[in-house]
């Protein structure tokens, strides 16, 4: 979508992306981030605007949302998900704060329900389970350590182990002070060595206290004792703990196993935390730059009401400063803007925040521009921005800009969004403004949308003579020979090049030298600066002519659909009106044909009298039948089995006198396709139409795929977080109706995953008859988690 590679970076996105990590608590919210690029499906692209336009406006009107902890858990759920493992104290008081806030964020938005619809959606109904808070709060305290009292037994060893640490004491105590008094302790007090509490005791009286040495002083006057009845108690105090740990370890695999069967819901619990974590931070960079939801169009438009450039607003704030802001349109009408004016006038910034804006835009990112600003979906964007030279594939500044020319006049479109700094340079102005004239008319005849800015005059001169190119320049305010940043639709501005020269104080005679030198080539463009305002006027009744025009067919359209209603009604009355006419008529021929049997029977079946009665009842049936009206019988259709049917044929089917077209043949049944529905039908129920009834039946044929089927089939499905059997079910009616329509190829979005869904939708196109081939998409838009089906 994005070309080239680098496109997005040298607009600035890289920086918005890395602005918005920095408001994320979680590392999962940044790797979410790191995700970010521009879509092209119209739902999405407005779903995440909303998301995040909620949010932003929850944090600047409503309650803090409770995000205290938002810790990934997804690790440690899928460390527990192996049979045997555990997960730490520490671990599970993660768990247990992680899942608190889930739940506080849950019920924070059922309290608010309907207010936040779009934010509701991250929740897909997901349910709190207390019990897993229940049974780590159970185990684990507050400060993430297991509670004495998890289990009677470690109840037990941690009162054995006090008791025994405390005997221990008590008794070194008492020998400490015995040795004291004898004289054979060295100066201080009770010390650590090896874990264990010893004494420090003169080397020449070591011998003199039974127990074990630790550890003695850097002189080797000091050794460091632990008496032998401490020692016994202290090794008891060792296996209790011992004894301890073995306790912990099983009350943490119990728990791990209590666990184990919310995993699926805790990793959905993990997830919401990322996405509450990502939204959050998108409506927290908004608010930084003041950014607004602006209307969403399905159409390649942009219409930019007060636009401010993120990165610099970021900037005019820290530096206390202002900055103009950006007014630009561009439609069906004015597709290509052409801006020029003088060097540092902000015609690459005007550039670069159209840019810049749509990719924020189709990435789910609000925009600081005014509410009423309005843009579309691109579904390319093509950007040629500064220098690309390289000295590894041999180009040349110029060449690059060649190379990329002839990739935007080859596949660009009118969905695509063209974005060209200095357009032209690099080379001799003699040629490069011809060439970039000729790859601009190129552009233009692919209806392209985009922003391009040039010094070159013949470039402002074709754009002024070109329908769909408009041009546009940046103000410059001649008398204090600054630059106004403010960009005028209209007529093209002048490089100042002169103005700016005599303001730096470069010599008169040079200046004057250098415009005897422009010649009739400026004259004409200040000739078109005199004309523009004449045109702009011829274009404005024009634009009010055709306002006028399109109210006039608003209005007929009006009355169209107001007659077409009242006929659908009128046809309902009288098709009423003649059912009961007919069930009327019917009464009335029942009633007489009893009458007419009755009589003939008084006749006793005389033939005279006989004659005279079914003659009386042939008179009384012409004078109920209407006059103009004959019955007729309706005529058997002969099938031809002879007759050779194709694939793509139109027939009739006996029955029922619909035409349908042949979509498949199978032995003596036919697949057909009647608009947007298919059957099966034998081979004798079914005549081939041909001459008028062919050429009708094709015409109203296409009629219907054109109007319903086409106008409606979108080629993209996405298919992530379905079901295998639901996916497949979707697909199966895509393909239907793209076989049906005709459509060349379908892009299936599938994800990658662990690549399940994947094989199952490759496997199910190659059974699928009309699917010639399938490839991934490109490793820079997808990769394999995209697929493309040829039909």
């Amino acid at each position: 979508m994005i070309y080239p590679n680098n496109a997005s970076d040298k607009l600035g996105f890289a920086e918005i992306k890395e602005l918005i990590k920095q408001k994320c608590i979680s590392e999962s919210g940044r790797n979410l981030v790191d995700k970010i690029q521009p879509q092209t499906r119209f739902d999405q692209i407005d779903k995440f605007l909303r998301q995040t336009n909620e949010f932003k406006d929850l944090l600047t009107s409503d309650d803090a949302l409770p995000v205290d902890h938002l810790y990934p858990i997804r690790t440690l759920v899928e460390k527990a998900r192996v049979e045997g493992a555990f997960l730490m104290e520490e671990e599970f008081h993660r768990v247990l704060l992680s899942l608190k806030t889930v739940y506080a964020i849950i019920r924070y938005f059922n309290d608010r329900e309907g207010q936040y619809p779009n934010l509701e959606l991250l929740f897909e109904h997901l349910p709190i389970e207390k019990q897993i808070i229940r049974d780590i709060e159970m185990i684990i305290d507050d400060r993430g350590k297991m509670k004495h009292n998890a289990s009677r037994l470690l109840l037990d060893l941690s009162q054995g182990i006090l008791k025994a640490e405390q005997e221990a004491r008590k008794r070194i105590d008492i020998i400490f002070k015995t040795a004291q008094n004898s004289g054979w302790t060295a100066d201080g007090n009770l010390t650590i060595r090896d874990g264990r509490l010893c004494i420090p005791i003169l080397a020449e009286n070591k011998r003199k206290l039974k127990g074990l040495i630790h550890d003695e002083s850097a002189t080797g006057q000091t050794a460091y004792i632990e008496p032998e009845e401490v020692f016994h108690l202290n090794n008891k105090v060792r296996d209790l703990e011992f004894e301890r740990r073995r306790e912990v370890i099983r009350i943490l695999v119990e728990l791990t196993s209590k666990l184990r069967p919310h995993i699926p819901l805790m990793l959905s619990y993990d997830g919401l935390l990322t996405k509450v974590d990502f939204v959050r931070s998108k409506a927290m960079f908004a608010l930084d730059i003041g950014a607004e939801m602006p209307e969403l169009s399905k159409e390649p438009e942009i219409d930019l009401v007060n636009a401010r450039h993120p990165l610099l607003s970021l900037h005019a704030q820290q530096e206390r400063t202002t900055i103009v802001p950006l007014n630009i349109k561009i439609d069906e009408i004015q597709r290509v803007i052409v801006v020029s004016g003088p060097n540092a006038g902000g015609k690459s910034v005007c550039m670069k925040t159209v840019g810049l804006m749509q990719l924020m835009l189709q990435s789910g990112l609000l925009i600081p521009a005014d509410a009423n600003s309005k843009l579309g979906v691109f579904k390319q964007i093509f950007a040629d921005i500064g220098d690309d030279q390289s000295i590894e594939s041999d180009l040349s500044t110029y060449s690059a800009h060649l190379s990329k020319m002839k990739y935007f006049t080859e596949f660009a479109n009118a969905r695509t969004l063209v974005l060209i700094d200095e357009f032209g340079t690099g080379t001799d102005p003699l040629f490069g403004g011809p060439i970039a004239e000729a790859v601009l008319e190129t552009l233009n005849k692919k209806n392209i949308r985009g922003v391009v800015t040039t010094h070159y005059s013949n470039l402002k001169v074709f754009a002024n003579q070109t329908t769909g190119l408009e041009n546009a320049s940046m103000l410059f305010d001649n008398v204090a020979m600054k630059p106004l940043y403010i960009l005028q639709i209209g007529k093209p501005g002048s490089s100042y090049a002169f103005e700016i020269a005599q303001k730096i104080g470069l010599n008169k005679e040079i200046i004057h030298l250098a415009k005897m030198k422009v010649g009739n080539h400026q004259k004409k463009v200040d000739t078109l600066l005199v004309d523009l305002e004449r045109e702009k006027k011829e274009i404005f009744d024009t634009k009010v002519a055709i306002t006028k025009r399109e109210k006039e067919l608003i209005r007929i359209k009006s009355d169209y659909e107001e007659l077409q209603s009242y006929l659908e009604d009128n046809k309902k009355v009288i098709l009423k009106k003649a059912k009961e006419e007919a069930q009327s008529l019917i009464k009335q021929s029942n009633k007489l044909i009893e009458n007419t049997v009755a009589e003939i029977k008084l006749a006793q079946a005389d033939k005279e009298k006989t004659k005279l009665i079914r003659a009386k009842l042939d008179s009384s049936f012409s004078t109920m039948l209407p006059k103009d009206k004959k019955i007729e019988k309706k005529p058997v259709a002969v099938v031809d089995l002879n007759e050779q049917i194709a694939v793509g044929d139109w027939v009739k089917i006996i029955d029922s006198d619909n035409e349908a077209v042949v979509l498949e043949i199978a032995k003596n049944n036919l697949i057909l396709a009647m608009g947007e529905l298919r059957t099966v039908q034998k081979r004798k129920n079914v005549i081939k139409l041909a001459g008028k009834d062919l050429k009708k039946a094709a015409k109203a044929g296409s009629k219907t795929l054109s109007a319903h089927a086409v106008a409606d089939f979108n080629p993209e499905i996405d298919l992530r977080g379905m079901r295998t059997e639901d996916a497949l079910y979707e697909l199966e009616k895509v393909l239907d109706r793209a076989v049906m329509i005709g459509y060349p190829s379908l892009k299936i979005i599938h994800g990658k995953g662990d690549g399940i869904l994947r094989k199952f939708i490759r496997d199910y196109l190659r059974k699928y008859s009309h699917v010639s081939r399938f490839e991934d998409e490109h490793q820079d838009r997808g990769g394999d988690g995209i697929t493309y089906a040829y039909l």
